[in-house]
C-alpha cells in the first residue's frame, strides 16, 4: 500500500517543494511505494525559481509543480496521508486542518534559503545545500519499514531521524 507523505511550508514555494521533489525522486530510484505531496497554509502561487533550478540540476523533472493550498488535501477525494512533515517554523506553529486518517506529524525545520545573503549566487548555494540536507533526511525516511511500523513506532522513528 502506498505511503502518502504531505510536506508543508507556509508558502509552498521552496523547502516543501524541494522535499516533495527529493522524496519522490529517491522513492522512485529505490523502488519504494512512497508518494510525496507538498502544500502551504498561505501558498504564494509561484514556486521559487531557485528551488526548481536546484531540483533540475540533479535531474528531477519539475513539470507540473505548483504552489498549492493544504486545503486540497482535506477534501474527500484527496489521498489519505500517513505522514505530515512541516519544514518551516511558521507552518509548524500554525493550527493545521484535520487530516483524515490521523497521520503521524513531525517537524523537520530548515532555514529559508530564499533569505540567503550574497545575491543570486548565494541563494543558489543555499538552495543546493538545503536540497542536499532534505535529500539526506528523505533517504533516512525511506529506510524505514513503513508497512510494519505502528503509528507510535513510526512517530518515534521520524523523531529519531530529526536527532541524527
Amino acid at each position: 500500500m502506498t505511503t502518502n507523505v504531505l510536506i508543508l511550508c507556509t508558502h509552498n514555494s521552496a523547502r516543501s517543494v524541494l522535499s516533495e521533489g527529493m522524496l519522490n525522486h529517491w522513492a522512485q530510484k529505490l523502488g519504494k511505494d512512497v508518494r510525496a505531496f507538498s502544500a502551504g497554509s498561505a501558498p504564494s502561487g509561484r514556486i521559487n525559481p531557485f528551488a526548481l533550478e536546484a531540483l533540475a540540476n540533479v535531474g528531477i523533472d519539475t513539470a507540473g509543480y505548483r504552489s498549492k493550498s493544504w486545503d486540497e488535501f482535506t477534501q474527500d477525494d484527496a489521498p489519505q496521508m500517513r505522514i505530515v512533515i512541516t519544514v518551516c517554523d511558521s507552518a509548524a506553529a500554525e493550527t493545521c486542518p484535520f487530516w483524515p486518517g490521523s497521520p503521524v506529524k513531525v517537524h523537520w525545520g530548515y532555514a529559508d534559503p530564499s533569505n540567503a545573503p550574497g545575491g543570486d549566487e548565494g541563494k543558489r548555494q543555499a538552495f543546493e545545500l538545503t536540497r542536499q540536507a532534505i535529500g539526506y533526511r528523505m533517504l533516512q525516511l525511506l529506510e524505514l519499514p513503513m508497512d510494519s511500523l505502528s503509528h507510535a513506532e513510526l512517530q518515534q522513528a521520524l523523531d529519531n531521524i530529526l536527532q541524527s
